[in-house]
């Protein structure tokens, strides 16, 4: 297959391609290859296109769905395949890099984001003027996700920021401080944080730029939103689900993370 845009190499996949093929038993011989599988879900993400409009270099579109449906559920007591995925490979992108598995800083923002037809879920951002979802997340120091968030649009920053370090406590253990914009400014909010994970909240404003204080940690987090603008299916939410949704996210940081490494 000549290789697009969005591939990753075979040694790349090399990293992530024991889990995808033991996250349950295979009872009978694979007949296509899960390269080919994960390749292809990446174009769909990078191009916008649709699961149906796959080119025919790669497998059926109905076999390739169903694989990503399959790594899309959530295992026992666990995340999807896809999401620990990427906790692993934010693990080991740190790691390569000097840095502990675990980070005590992230850097908390959310994006609105404006929804098609086919999607299930609504809200309306009235801050924004925007119909669609909120994707919230975490990130290091270096811009990788530590945690993913997604809500409808009209739930308010605060709000899903709390949600998103409830149900990822376990990823904060280590976490010291959180710094977020003025849109999470409250003493309600930084007393629910810490109450969480135990962590201070530092809040970066707007207006300390006037006055000369520069934070620049503040807008790492703008560029890991700007590497998701690269994948055109995240131009807008595409997805029914919120939980598909969430895992698109994933793993076009995953696609960022293993061209990478």
């Amino acid at each position: 297959m000549h290789p697009y845009p969005s591939h990753v190499t075979r040694e790349q996949f090399e990293l992530i391609r024991p889990d995808l093929e033991n996250f349950r038993k295979q009872t009978r011989p694979r007949t296509v290859d899960l390269y080919d599988i994960f390749n292809a879900v990446l174009y769909v993400l990078y191009t916008g296109a649709q699961w149906r409009s796959l080119p025919h270099d790669f497998p059926k579109w109905k076999t390739v769905y169903g694989y990503f449906w399959r790594w899309s559920q959530p295992l026992p007591g666990d995340d999807s395949t896809l999401l620990d995925l990427l906790k692993k490979s934010v693990a080991y992108a740190r790691m390569s890099a000097g840095r502990s598995a675990r980070t005590s800083f992230v850097i908390l923002d959310a994006q609105s984001v404006k929804n098609t037809d086919s999607a299930k879920h609504v809200g309306y951002d009235g801050a924004k003027k925007i119909n669609g979802i909120k994707r919230s997340i975490a990130v290091d120091i270096n811009g990788l996700p530590i945690a993913i968030h997604i809500t409808t649009a009209d739930i308010s920053e605060r709000d899903s920021g709390i949600a998103l370090f409830s149900l990822n406590t376990q990823d904060f253990e280590m976490v010291q401080r959180v710094m977020a914009d003025g849109g999470y400014t409250g003493d309600n909010f930084a007393s629910m944080v810490h109450t969480i994970i135990e962590a201070d909240v530092i809040i970066a404003k707007q207006s300390d730029l006037k006055h000369g204080v520069v934070t620049p940690q503040r807008w790492i987090v703008e560029r890991s939103f700007s590497w998701l603008g690269k994948w055109r299916r995240l131009w807008r939410n595409c997805e029914r689900k919120l939980t598909t949704s969430h895992v698109m996210v994933a793993v076009a940081f995953m696609g960022i993370l293993l061209r990478r490494l």
